[in-house]
């Protein structure tokens, strides 16, 4: 497997920290500080000379951030109206994790790419945090949760959480449905690292 470091190469922690390379191994990468520590960090945690400098320099050049805060107070997540209780709605997301465990993480980050497309900053979805989006997501109330989950599956909310009362099947059998129409973008999400 072709790596863009190798052993004796000069390597930026995302705190701007320079190691040298001493081994790689699958995706951790062994290096030594300047004062002769030695440590390892994931291969996608670490950046080139060049890479470190491009990344220096959008941030000194006012490169724009994602706002995780913003996000908690879009129109995704503002209550409204859905009257749901909220038993019935975590019992709901609960029998939803389980029967697709990647669902809500894909929901939240899915939320979360629309919200950065709407405010022009389609640019910033490859950052995008699924940790944090879900984190966004899990913050909200289990009712306004349910809604938007029903929204990415076209289906309504009460008719989910009713299914999640009748039984595995049923409910699977929506979820389904309803991810049909995503079915590349989920796919693809599944790959992505959990970060």
């Amino acid at each position: 497997m072709a790596h863009r470091f190798s052993p004796g190469d000069t390597v930026y922690g995302k705190d701007g920290r320079s190691y040298t390379v001493e081994a790689i191994d699958g995706n951790t990468v062994y290096c030594t500080s300047q004062n002769g520590v030695e440590t390892e960090f994931p291969l996608d945690m670490l950046f080139t000379q060049a890479a470190w400098t491009q990344t220096e320099s959008q941030t000194k050049h006012g490169k724009r951030e994602i706002s995780y805060p913003r996000l908690r107070q879009s129109r995704h997540y503002t209550p409204g109206d859905i009257k749901i209780a909220p038993a019935a709605a975590e019992q709901l997301l609960a029998k939803a994790n389980r029967l697709s465990p990647c669902l809500i993480d894909f929901v939240a980050f899915t939320v979360a790419a629309r919200f950065l497309t709407e405010h022009r900053d389609e640019e910033l979805v490859d950052q995008l945090s699924i940790v944090k989006s879900r984190a966004v997501f899990d913050d909200t109330p289990a009712a306004v949760r349910v809604r938007v989950m029903a929204e990415l599956l076209e289906a309504q909310p009460e008719a989910l959480v009713s299914a999640a009362g009748l039984g595995d099947n049923l409910l699977r059998a929506m979820i389904d449905k309803g991810l049909a129409s995503h079915e590349v973008a989920f796919e693809n999400f599944q790959d992505r690292p959990r970060k």
